[in-house]
């Protein structure tokens, strides 16, 4: 299948790993480090995805003063670029480029289940693997 017809849905990391807004930056350390992967969503007290911390984002605090005592809400980037499970491949790189962003939410689509609800990730990585393919 060209790499122009890939939907989301059909690439995206569907296992989301997720941490609390109250979780360490330690014990996100120790999650990404378990689970081999360079970013998690951050699921805020309702059950929405409010943010997501990168490796880049524990790097960024590191050092300072009781770094590891910090929260998920304090270093987490909380400006979310989600996509729909049925967008294309192709637009979702475009978007990754335009927006300076190594993953994307996979939220699912509006009016069905709970919304704000990340049902996949999709990373920068999983583009270019994708890409290797074709």
């Amino acid at each position: 299948m060209i790499l122009r017809n890939k939907l989301l849905r059909d690439v995206m990391t569907r296992d989301v790993v997720t941490v609390s807004i109250n979780d360490t930056v330690k014990q996100i350390a120790r999650l990404l480090s378990k689970k081999d992967i360079s970013g998690v969503a951050v699921i805020g007290d309702e059950g929405k995805a409010v943010g997501v911390i990168s490796e880049m984002d524990i790097l960024k605090v590191i050092g300072i003063e009781n770094w590891e005592n910090k929260t998920a809400e304090s270093i987490m980037t909380s400006n979310l670029e989600t996509v729909e499970p049925t967008s294309r491949l192709i637009d979702a790189a475009n978007m990754m480029k335009r927006k300076h962003v190594h993953r994307l939410l996979v939220l699912s689509k509006r009016g069905m289940g709970i919304s704000q609800m990340p049902i996949g990730i999709l990373s920068a990585s999983d583009i270019v693997r994708e890409a290797a393919k074709d």
